[in-house]
């Protein structure tokens, strides 16, 4: 029986409720983190409580908990988990209030937190790779807040499921952006290239740790805008989130990216994430 936490109480999922008029629910007013869990250790765990905090502060709500407090919960719900491997899903609303769009003047934050099984990208779709299409970033200006308010990112990941594909890769004023629910990384002569952090992306954990190893393992890489024309001209493109971990893409709207298979740059990092997990799974790394 899975076991969650909602607002002070620790309960069965199925017994865990809010009220219709919570803001989360009527205006998708709050903002939420994933979590990777390798081995019952929180991956990162810091920096995606920052980037809660991040968000937060970006929608004008309090941190209805300190880094501890979350830690400790956390804590809990990882260590009640049936998988050693899980997704801790964690939102905070505005709360209930009369139906208005201005913030209440009470304000009493909905927190919950909740554990799944871990699924990440299995042996095939390493080797095979997977397909993704693109299409217009018509989203808000805020993406870089990880906000509930999702129906946008909805809509443009089902375009990739209609067609067949694992990920819509989105474009803006003739720049790529990013996932509809991932970061994206592309390998051009050589050289890895991220497009840089602003408000038109979600500043991805995956996306900060595959810069890392890409310096640590001597790879040439850069963030800087990229173009669509050189999207659609790259060796390699990826995807990375905390489930897709580092994820190639081997066909874009169709067409083969590179050989049409994951390339040697892929396999190279994709090994130093592996082993990077494992010192994650030792305790050596946060």
């Amino acid at each position: 029986m899975a076991i969650v936490y909602l607002n002070g109480a620790f309960l069965p999922l199925e017994e865990a409720r809010i009220p219709v008029l919570d803001r989360g629910f009527i205006f998708g007013d709050g903002v939420y983190e994933v979590i990777p869990v390798y081995d019952r250790r929180p991956f990162r765990l810091r920096h995606h409580l920052d980037r809660l905090q991040h968000s937060l502060d970006g929608i004008r709500l309090a941190n209805p908990l300190g880094q501890s407090e979350w830690q400790t919960l956390i804590g809990r719900i990882v260590a009640d988990a049936e998988w050693p491997d899980q997704g801790i899903y964690l939102q905070v609303t505005r709360g209930p209030a009369p139906r208005d769009h201005a913030f209440p003047k009470v304000v009493q934050p909905t927190v919950f937190i909740m554990a799944t099984a871990l699924t990440t990208p299995s042996a095939e779709i390493v080797d095979k790779g997977v397909a993704a299409i693109t299409a217009a970033d018509n989203r808000w200006l805020n993406c870089d807040l990880k906000t509930t308010s999702l129906l946008a990112n909805v809509l443009l990941r089902q375009l990739a499921v209609d067609a067949g594909c694992a990920e819509t890769i989105l474009i803006r004023d003739g720049l790529l952006s990013e996932g509809s629910a991932s970061n994206i990384f592309m390998v051009l002569d050589g050289v890895v290239l991220a497009p840089p952090k602003s408000n038109l992306i979600l500043p991805g954990i995956t996306y900060d740790v595959v810069l890392e190893l890409a310096a640590a393992e001597g790879q040439p890489h850069a963030v800087r805008p990229i173009t669509e024309a050189e999207l659609r001209s790259a060796d390699e493109v990826w995807l990375t989130s905390s489930t897709k971990e580092i994820t190639a893409v081997v066909t874009l709207d169709g067409q083969a990216v590179g050989s049409g298979r994951p390339g040697p740059v892929f396999k190279r990092l994709y090994g130093a994430y592996q082993t990077f997990k494992q010192r994650v799974m030792r305790g050596r790394n946060d």
